[in-house]
Formats: C-alpha cells, structure tokens, sequence
C-alpha cells in the first residue's frame, strides 16, 4: 500500500505557506556561485561600495568550497571544476577581505595551477578576464562587429543566432573591437595563474573556424561603405540593439550575463561609471537577488513565471480548487504576465501576434514555448477557450513549430549547423535554439489535452514524426533544459501518448523498457550532469525525488495499473519528500551543458506533487 495523501497535503500546505504577496512563488533559481563572484568583480570595478553585499557574497562562495580548495558546478563533477575556481578565486582577492595568503585561497590557486593555470578556463571567462585587464584580448575579433550588418539573405547573419546568443554576443563584439580593459587600483594581479606568461594564447584552435571567418568577411567586404564607416555603423547598431531591449529593471533581457556584459560594452562606448543606464542596469541584477540558507546569491534571472505556472497547474491537478485563494492569485499572476510586445521572435515569425509568456517576473520581451503552455495550462480552468487571452497563447504556440516539426524555446529555425564553428565551448547551447524533445514532447501534451486539435491535424502529426525520428537507440529522449535524458522522456511519452500515439508504439515500449532498467535498487531513479557532456546517460549512483517523479510520471501514463516499478517508485518518493542531502540540491536543470546548471529550488515540491496527484487519480490507494 501506497500512503499518498499525507505527502500531498505536506506539500500542498508548504507551498500555501511560502507563496509571495503577489501570487507568485519566489523559489530561487540557483546556478552555483558563478553570478556571486561576477557581481563582487563588476562592483570593484564600477568602484561601488556595497560592502554588505560583497561580504554576503564573499560567504557564500567560501561556503562551497571542497577540502581541496576547488569548487564544482555538481556534486559528482570530479576533483573540481577550473573555471568555477578561478572565478571564485579571483571575486575572492578582489573584494579585498581575502589575501593570497589566507589557506583557502592557496588551496584554490594550487587546485588552477595544477589544471593548466587561467589558459585552461572557457572562453566566456576569458572574456571577463580580459575586459577587466587580466587577459589579453586576441589579435583580431573572433566574430567582427561588421557581422551585425550582414544582410538576411547571407547564409550566416547577425538573426541566424538565438536570442539568448545575440544578447551575449552583441555587447561582447563591442568589446573585442574596442580590445576595452578597465582595470582599478584594486584590481587583483593574476598573473602568477599563467603557467607561461609568454605563450601567445590564440583564443581559436579550430581551423574550420578560420575558413568560417574568412568567408564571413567575405561577406562582409561585400557590404557597401568605406570600412571605417561600416565599422562606426555597426558599433552604433550594437549598441541601440542592447539599448533598444533593456526591460523596465534596467537589465539587458533580464539575464545577468548579458546585462554585466552590456554595462562593460557602454563604458567601453565611452559611457561614464555613474551614467543613468549603467547605475539602473546595476540596480536591476542587484534586485535579483535572493537568499539561500541565510546567504546572498545573484540569481541569473528570476524564475517567478516558471515556478508558478508550474505550481498553479501542479495544484489544480492535485484537486486544489481554482477559487482556493493561493490559485487565485497564482493565475491572476499569470494573467498579468503575458506578453503583448513584438520581440525578437517576430523575425522568423512574422505571422503571429504577442500572446507567449516569459521566464522571469520582470520579462516583457523574450517568450518562450515552454512558459507560455506551462501558463496557459495553469488559467485553462478559468479561462474559457473564447477568451482572448487563451487565444492569444494558443496562437503564439501554434505559430512557433520549426519546419522540422519539433518545438524551440524562444525562435524558430535558428539552428544552423554553421554557428557551431564560432569559437566558444558549447556553442551550440548558446548560440543556437533547436527543436528538442522536452519542449516537443510537453506542447504536444498542452495540445492533446487542453486544445481541441484534432489528432490527424498536420501540426500533431509533424510533432510526433519529429519526436519519434529523436528518439535514442536506447529508447530514450535527451532533454535540452533539464537533466537530462529522463527528463526529455519523460516529455516524449507523455506528449505522446496526450496526441493518440498508442502505449502499445514501438517507440514508447522501448522507452518504457530503458526506464524500467535503469531503477535503482532503491526504487528511485537520478541521473547525473555527466550526461550532457558525454551526451549518453550517466546514473548518478543516487536516487533524487525530481528525477523520481519524472520517470514515475511516465510510466503511470502508459499503465492501466500499478506495476511493481511503480510501486517501488512511489514508495522511495512518499518516504523521501522531507529529506535533507545533497541529491536535494543536485541540478535538475541546464542552460549550457558542461558549463551552466541549475537547482530549481520549486521542484522538489512541484514534480513530486504532480506524480502523488496522478497516483492517486489513476490508481487510488
């Protein structure tokens, strides 16, 4: 026998209790300590003297620390992670309340040397270092600031990346063509970090990435103008793009990457430190903040839409009424939150008007598939289907398939092959918006049982041909946003099965098998973030209550009645939910495989919650 309801309940009143004033959930969005020690880097340098801040933040990343002075981006990355360690170490000895003497910071240092020194970290962070005068800036520009002018019809134009990739990419061509470094009288000296100075450090290895530059700048020479004219036309194209998109917080698409970069771009277009845009830009990351275990971490953005469409509808499913205050409220939230400005999305998407939702609480012009059926599945209980707002929504998520059948994130069609030439790690993460499964498999779900789209109709069927051509030979889905492939399964089966694809399907047996044998002996189920940087699956050698509840949720849709996985699944979670370890906190998601993960911390309520419900609906107890 299976005991339910009580964690129904325990979860159910946990969320009341931890719901904001406006009908949101505030849970952090937490990406380790990467922002923290940016932050501290980008105060120092502006020469605002935020002490309290710094010194919370000072905490935070010694708090996660391992004993032999590295720091990780997971639990089970290894001995540690090189760039995550230089960074922390270098906002460490820039806040100043650290000397290279203290025994922490030497264990950090020994742990960079012994890892090839600061010529071993991304690319990314190379940049950091280098606008901040600790790193030479390459000898010409890996991608020339003339590309933003490149004309649409080119193969490779300034719109073939997403807009995740544009809004980094802008502020750092600015940068690499201004060669801008801004050092203070309390910059920290890096240099004992380069195990030879005297190494030329190109930046770009790749020589298929010379023979892609070079035929960019054919394309570019190709542009009508003198250089110096294009070269000034471009700068100023750059800089009314990131200005163009600031939200009303003062942040650059309200993402902390772009936003640190767009501030060093303007003071590098000769802004002053105290002009109006870079101290609301400031504002805007600093009121991103959040606290965690009585510490302070700069979150990369909020995560409010998010957790409480996800919330709202998780609630609703568990029997919570729509009239109940806290689902009231969550859905007045929501409604108050979709989107009626024309985005980025409109270039490859000229024939839909506004209607998506966002990530953030402050977003007002990145839509993205997955917040917008997540929303609209929340209000569907009190919207009725002539609603404009519904309609709106709908419209908007219809409009955004790719022509190969499968669903994006924020663009369509931005995925051409060319971009993974450019010379950064994971650039196909970051600079590229394909279709993936979890994002295929939950809008097939959103249509199947909350529209009434016919299940011949050719948008479903080009849904599922998609997903059935993505499947893994294992018979798994690899999941783009989560970790990673049970979550891209767990999306594919039921977004499958919601549009008439039969349990009895070649392609869900096989997938119903690979969840079947990868049961720990626990009950449980968890997968590590090794996964995407070996793009095949990788156990976590633990059980998690996300990963748990993901694969249990699966497995239910496909299952007149409970099986014995299921029960041992069931079983591990209803005995697991108040537990405190690490596999609470490990990452159930990522926005840049090997490099960028997050801990939601609104899962470990949401998808248990959601699997309980469906328990009980379908098999009772």
């Amino acid at each position: 026998m299976v005991e339910t309801k009580k964690g129904l309940e325990w979860i159910i009143e946990t969320l009341r209790k931890d719901q904001s004033p406006d009908g949101s959930w505030e849970y952090p969005f937490d990406t380790g300590i990467s922002t923290d020690a940016y932050m501290i880097i980008l105060l120092r340098t502006l020469e605002i003297h935020d002490e309290e801040l710094i010194q919370g933040l000072c905490r935070r990343i010694l708090s996660r620390q391992e004993k032999n002075g590295a720091w990780k981006l997971f639990y089970d990355e290894g001995d540690g992670n090189v760039t995550a360690t230089l960074e922390a170490y270098y906002a460490l000895l820039y806040s100043q309340y650290y000397p290279k003497e203290d025994k922490r910071l030497r264990a950090a240092k020994k742990f960079i040397l012994a890892k090839g020194g600061i010529k071993e970290v991304s690319t990314f962070t190379k940049i950091m270092l280098a606008l901040t005068g600790q790193y030479k800036w390459p000898t010409f520009s890996p991608l020339p600031i003339e590309f933003i002018l490149l004309p649409p019809i080119f193969p490779v134009n300034f719109y073939s990346f997403s807009v995740f990739g544009r809004a980094n990419l802008t502020p750092i061509m600015i940068l690499a063509a201004k060669k801008f470094s801004l050092k203070t009288a309390k910059s920290p000296d890096l240099s004992e970090l380069y195990l030879n100075r005297d190494e030329e450090d190109p930046w770009i290895r790749s020589n298929e990435w010379r023979s892609f530059l070079s035929f960019i700048e054919e394309g570019i020479q190709n542009l009508i103008g003198l250089p110096d004219e294009l070269h000034r036309l471009a700068i100023e194209r750059g800089r009314k793009y990131m200005l163009d998109r600031i939200e009303p917080d003062g942040t650059f698409y309200s993402y902390y990457s772009s936003t640190f970069l767009m501030i060093f771009a303007l003071l590098s277009l000769g802004y002053k430190k105290t002009d109006p845009v870079i101290t609301k830009a400031v504002a805007g990351i600093k009121s991103m903040k959040c606290e965690i275990n009585g510490l302070p971490h700069m979150q990369y953005t909020t995560a409010n839409v998010w957790n409480t469409s996800l919330i709202g509808f998780a609630l609703q499913s568990a029997g919570v009424s729509p009239d109940d205050p806290m689902v009231a409220n969550a859905n007045h939230y929501l409604i108050s939150r979709q989107q009626h400005k024309f985005g980025d999305w409109v270039i490859h998407n000229p024939n839909s008007l506004p209607g998506g939702w966002g990530f953030s609480n402050i977003n007002t012009r990145v839509p993205d598939v997955d917040d917008t059926t997540a929303s609209l599945r929340s209000i569907s209980r009190i919207v009725p289907p002539e609603n404009a707002a519904w309609e709106r929504g709908v419209s908007w998520t219809f409009s955004m398939q790719n022509d190969d059948g499968g669903w994006p994130a924020f663009e369509r069609n931005t995925d051409s092959k060319l971009l993974e030439f450019l010379p950064l790690e994971k650039a196909e993460f970051l600079l590229m918006d394909p279709s993936c499964a979890d994002l295929t498999g939950r809008t097939l779900e959103f249509f199947g049982h909350y529209t009434n789209l016919p299940r011949n109709h050719k948008v479903a069927k080009k849904g599922i041909k998609w997903l059935k051509k993505d499947q893994k030979r294992d018979g798994s889905w690899y999941g783009r946003w989560g970790i990673c492939y049970l979550y891209g399964t767990w999306a594919a089966i039921t977004g499958l099965l919601a549009v008439g694809v039969l349990a009895s399907d070649v392609s869900i047996e096989k997938a119903v098998k690979w969840l079947k044998r990868i049961q720990n002996d626990d009950g449980g189920w968890g997968e590590s973030c090794h996964s995407d940087v070996q793009n095949k699956y990788i156990p976590l050698r633990a059980s998690t209550i996300v990963h748990t509840a993901w694969a249990l949720d699966a497995l239910m849709t496909v299952s007149d009645k409970p099986t014995v996985e299921i029960r041992r699944g069931m079983n591990y979670l209803v005995n697991s939910l108040d537990k405190e370890d690490w596999t609470m906190d490990y990452p159930k998601g990522q926005g840049m495989g090997g490099a960028f993960y997050i801990h939601y911390h609104s899962y470990r309520y949401i998808f248990p919650l959601l699997a309980l419900s469906h328990y009980e609906k379908k098999f009772g107890t």
